[in-house]
C-alpha cells in the first residue's frame, strides 16, 4: 500500500463541518419531507455522519454513480444506476457526493433525479476542488474547497483502497502512475 503524502484535513475538521452542515440543513429542510439520497460508493461514510448530524426526520436512498475505473485518475464514461433510490415524488431531496470535481457527474445525476419528480433537488458535498468545474452548477452545501489534488480517505478511493481513512490525504504523485 502507498503512503500519504500528506494530510489535507483531518478527521476533527470533518467532523466539525458535517456538524455545521447538519444544522444548515436541518434548519433549510425542518417541517418539509428530506430525502438524502447518497451516491454510491464514494459517498457512504459522509451521508452516514450527516445523517446523524441532520436534527430533523428524513428518509435515505443511494444511487450510484461511476466513471473513475481502477488505478485511474481521470474520469472515463459516467455510468449511472438509480435502481436503489427510493420514490422522490413530491419531496425535497438532497443529493450528498463525496467530491465535486468536474461536475459532470453531479449534472447527470441531478437531470436522472429530476425525472422521479422531487419537490427540489438540492446537492450537498464534502470536497469542492479549485478549477476544475466544466459545468454551469456549483453545489448548494459544501463541506471544504480544496487545490487540484488527488485525493484519497474518507469514503474517497484510489483502485478502490483508502476508502476507510479518517481523513482526506493527497498520494505520493509516483503512486499515481505519473
Amino acid at each position: 500500500m502507498s503512503q500519504i503524502m500528506y494530510t489535507l484535513i483531518t478527521a476533527s475538521q470533518i467532523a466539525q463541518r458535517i456538524a455545521e452542515l447538519g444544522t444548515s440543513i436541518s434548519d433549510a429542510y425542518r417541517g418539509r419531507p428530506l430525502t438524502v439520497l447518497g451516491v454510491l460508493n464514494g459517498s457512504v461514510i459522509f451521508v452516514a455522519d450527516l445523517m446523524r448530524s441532520i436534527g430533523i426526520p428524513h428518509r435515505v436512498g443511494f444511487v450510484q454513480a461511476s466513471s473513475y475505473r481502477g488505478e485511474t485518475t481521470s474520469a472515463g464514461e459516467l455510468t449511472v444506476a438509480t435502481g436503489l433510490m427510493p420514490d422522490i415524488a413530491g419531496r425535497d431531496v438532497l443529493l450528498v457526493d463525496d467530491i465535486f470535481d468536474t461536475g459532470r457527474t453531479v449534472e447527470r445525476l441531478l437531470n436522472e433525479i429530476h425525472k422521479a419528480r422531487p419537490a427540489s433537488l438540492k446537492t450537498a458535498v464534502l470536497l469542492w476542488k479549485d478549477g476544475r468545474s466544466q459545468v454551469a452548477l456549483t453545489p448548494d452545501y459544501h463541506g471544504f474547497r480544496i487545490p487540484n489534488e488527488f485525493v484519497v480517505g474518507y469514503g474517497l478511493d484510489y483502485d478502490d483502497d483508502y476508502r476507510h481513512l479518517p481523513m482526506i490525504g493527497v498520494l505520493e504523485p509516483h503512486d499515481l502512475g505519473q
